[in-house]
């Protein structure tokens, strides 16, 4: 992993010492050196920045004011000050600073500070990983449910489902290209909580139906293969505005 880095700083000789820093740092890249803090949030607009090495005190804008800007903002950029004044340590710890070198520091405590950032950097992109799988897993989730049938767990396609029908204390789950269809021991209503909405209609008191298996339809029922389903009073309102689309 690479960190796209600025340094800021308005003293020539310590900006040119953390930018040598920089530069001799396998993990990190320099992007920019600049010696004003608005300068450098000019280039923060125009390009991804992952970690600034900042000096405190500058006559335009000062570090801790700068890290207030970028704060308010959705900000991933992280901060490490480099500064000669120790009394701004707490005001550094009030903007989420990662780290803070006094000056004069050498390449070891840069170092530390700048693995310390790379560790940060780590965890974000195991985190987004993390993230991005599980939306992975629930957009496959979505695709399939599993219903106990006798004592076991049965895996049944979305796309399978013809219709579901209540049977007492049993739902019968009637699928596409099987002569048999699923029965499990639950109820319609809980059965109706895992089933995307968006997919999955309840059209009478004894039956759910997926949308995209109607063959046919009226404004009192639904044709699905050879099966014509009725639908209840009270979910007619729902049906009607589904079926307004097409009728």
């Amino acid at each position: 992993m690479i960190l796209n880095c600025i340094a800021v700083d308005d003293e020539p000789l310590a900006l040119g010492l953390v930018s040598k820093f920089i530069e001799q740092t396998a993990f990190l890249n320099l992007a920019g050196k600049y010696a004003g803090a608005v300068e450098a949030l000019k280039a923060l607009h125009t390009q991804q920045i992952d970690l600034i090495f900042l000096d405190i005190q500058m006559r335009d804008l000062n570090g801790i004011e700068l890290a207030r800007v970028l704060d308010k903002g959705d900000r991933k950029t992280r901060i490490i000050f480099t500064t000669a004044y120790n009394q701004f340590a707490l005001e550094g710890y009030k903007v989420d600073a990662l780290d803070y070198l006094l000056k004069p520091f050498n390449y070891e405590e840069f170092l530390r500070a700048a693995q310390k950032a790379l560790h940060y950097a780590g965890l974000l992109n195991k985190s987004a990983l993390q993230t991005s799988a599980l939306n992975e897993t629930e957009r496959a989730d979505d695709n399939y449910l599993f219903l106990k049938v006798e004592y076991q767990l049965v895996r049944i396609s979305l796309d399978d489902i013809l219709y579901i029908e209540s049977l007492k204390d049993y739902v019968k789950v009637e699928l596409k290209n099987s002569g048999k269809a699923v029965l499990s021991l639950t109820s319609l209503k809980a059965l109706e909580e895992k089933l995307p909405p968006k997919r999955f209609m309840r059209v009478h008191r004894s039956f759910i139906i997926p949308m995209d298996k109607i063959t046919s339809m009226t404004k009192n029922s639904v044709r699905i293969g050879k099966r014509t389903i009725s639908i209840g009073d009270q979910y007619k309102d729902a049906f009607a505005q589904f079926a307004g689309r097409w009728i």
